[in-house]
């Protein structure tokens, strides 16, 4: 009986223990799901470090004013490059990079401008080097760059602050000109040995329609026209804007002989009256950059003076 009795108690014992196993909730099938995402987002996967080559001057300032650090390559120029960036890896002219240098920064994004992309983009693509090409045409689209800039950096906040600098001073410019007569512009683009005429979509014709000018050249697509002074006569410009792309002393010489030489300049009213402005480089370059807001205040000062 008493082997009897412990045997009971045993079994008595087994049996509680069983009810409190089956007491216990079993994990639903959506418990176990959220068990695994806590498992899986616990410890987030950290984000690769941006290695950035910036090719052009334009956009290395760009990246600068916005506070951008992760920049491993620039270009090389005779100009001053934002001081952010010294030590900074040069890699050659924003027209003809050294490819081989590029590669080897191992960049997780190459810069170049869309006016560039044709020449570039498949010699980019040939050492398996993907860029993108930043549209600088006008303000416009610089102002969409940053903003894009912006988003992709984490800036958000800085590019809103750069793009309403420049509205702000569009607004300021119509609020000056409004009611005024539009006066027309003639825009010369020289380099050593020739020079272009500047339609309203390249930059520089881009800030003189915002300025409040008409250029004289309308209804074409491209940037630049080769010239044709005896049809550039007859449109008479009430101003003529000569820029510099490059070597601006020799190109300023070059103008000056070509105004002198050919007697056809002498009829253009621009040229009785005076109003033959040539342009500072650093403030009126081939694509948009920063020093949008000084052109324009210098452009006023050309325009209505």
């Amino acid at each position: 009986m008493k082997g009897f009795g412990t045997k009971l108690m045993m079994l008595a014992l087994l049996v509680l223990l069983m009810a409190g196993c089956a007491s216990q909730p079993q994990p639903t099938v959506k418990q176990e799901q959220n068990v695994q995402q806590a498992a899986a987002t616990a410890v987030p996967s950290e984000k690769p470090a941006a290695r950035i080559v910036s090719t052009t001057v334009a956009i290395t300032q760009m990246l600068d004013l916005l506070g951008i650090d992760d920049v491993v390559g620039i270009p090389s120029s005779s100009k001053t490059l934002p001081s952010r960036y010294d030590g900074v890896k040069k890699v050659g002219n924003p027209m003809s990079p050294d490819m081989e240098i590029v590669k080897s920064l191992k960049p997780t994004e190459v810069l170049s401008v869309t006016t560039l992309q044709y020449e570039l983009e498949p010699v980019f693509k040939n050492v398996g080097v993907d860029a993108t090409f930043l549209n600088l045409t006008s303000l416009g689209d610089m102002q969409q760059a940053i903003v894009k800039l912006g988003e992709k950096y984490d800036r958000v906040d800085r590019a809103k602050e750069i793009v309403k600098s420049y509205d702000d001073k569009i607004a300021e410019i119509r609020s000056k000109t409004e009611g005024r007569p539009a006066p027309t512009v003639l825009i010369l683009l020289g380099v050593p040995g020739s020079y272009l005429v500047a339609t309203e979509h390249s930059y520089i014709g881009d800030l003189v329609k915002l300025a409040g000018g008409v250029n004289i050249v309308q209804g074409e697509k491209v940037e630049y026209l080769a010239s044709n002074t005896e049809y550039l006569q007859q449109a008479n410009p009430d101003v003529i804007l000569r820029a510099a792309h490059g070597m601006p002393e020799e190109v300023v010489k070059m103008f000056d002989e070509e105004f002198k030489k050919n007697d056809i300049w002498k009829h253009f009213n621009a040229v009785k009256n005076g109003r033959v402005y040539d342009l500072e480089e650093m403030l009126f370059g081939t694509t948009g950059n920063l020093a949008a807001n000084e052109a324009l205040d210098a452009l006023m000062g050309m325009l209505y003076p």
